[in-house]
């Protein structure tokens, strides 16, 4: 018998997760909006891109638990530039591969340089593992099962052992899966709240894109960067 949780009618089948799981900077706190957080389930479920440093003290001194996720710098890169640049499409002003490496190995992000960024997490993840935990999308392709358990742990709600016997697990990963939200008709036809199409969320999803695009000039470069700037922290990246 079908998990209850799996019906026809569960929100992630029908709406996108971004709208589902709402940004902080992007959709709550928009052109000076204070959100009302009474309407919000319980626990609050939210997603952000800020910087450690950048979040509310609220947010570091509190029991509220964060969840970062790490990707190898250059599929971050070029998952980062297709992306803004098929946000720019409307406005046909989208940016050349080499200039935004550029930008991007000075340090110039939205959100910050990507080294400080993930180090601060990391960092974080080591100081006080019972509130941030750090995960790589690398080890969760290859061991899916194993770090959804430990998510599920690390958020203190643990699977059963009659939930692991009847495939609430193996059910969670599928409904979850690239493959299965990439094709839903919400993901494919559909646009976030924002007004944003739900299909550029969805690119490939595979480790190691950036050989297709990277020069083994720029592959050098960037990982002289990175070794100077993980050097010694303990966090080490897979470019498969």
């Amino acid at each position: 018998m079908k998990h209850p949780m799996f019906e026809q009618n569960h929100p992630l089948l029908n709406k996108n997760p971004h709208d589902l799981v709402p940004f902080l900077e992007l959709t709550l706190y928009v052109d000076g909006q204070v959100p009302d957080f009474s309407s919000f389930t319980t626990p609050r479920l939210l997603s952000t891109h800020l910087p450690f440093a950048s979040l509310p003290k609220s947010a570091q001194d509190s029991k509220t638990k964060l969840v970062y996720l790490c990707r190898n710098p250059k599929d971050t890169f070029i998952s980062m530039w297709h992306f803004s640049n098929n946000l720019r499409l409307h406005h046909k002003d989208t940016n050349s591969i080499e200039e935004m490496f550029d930008l991007y190995c000075k340090g110039m992000s939205v959100y910050g340089p990507f080294w400080d960024h993930v180090l601060d997490y990391w960092k974080q993840s080591i100081e006080n593992p019972n509130k941030v935990l750090f995960l790589m999308y690398e080890e969760i392709k290859e061991q899916p099962k194993m770090h959804l358990k430990r998510l599920a742990e690390f958020l203190e709600c643990p699977f059963s052992i009659k939930e692991e016997n009847c495939g609430v697990v193996d059910e969670i990963l599928r409904m979850c899966s690239f493959k299965n939200l990439s094709n839903l008709e919400v993901n494919t036809t559909g646009k976030l709240s924002t007004g944003e199409e739900n299909k550029v969320f969805f690119r490939r999803g595979e480790i190691g894109d950036w050989k297709n695009y990277f020069t083994t000039e720029m592959s050098e470069k960037f990982n002289y960067i990175i070794e100077q700037k993980f050097q010694g922290s303990g966090l080490k990246f897979s470019y498969n």
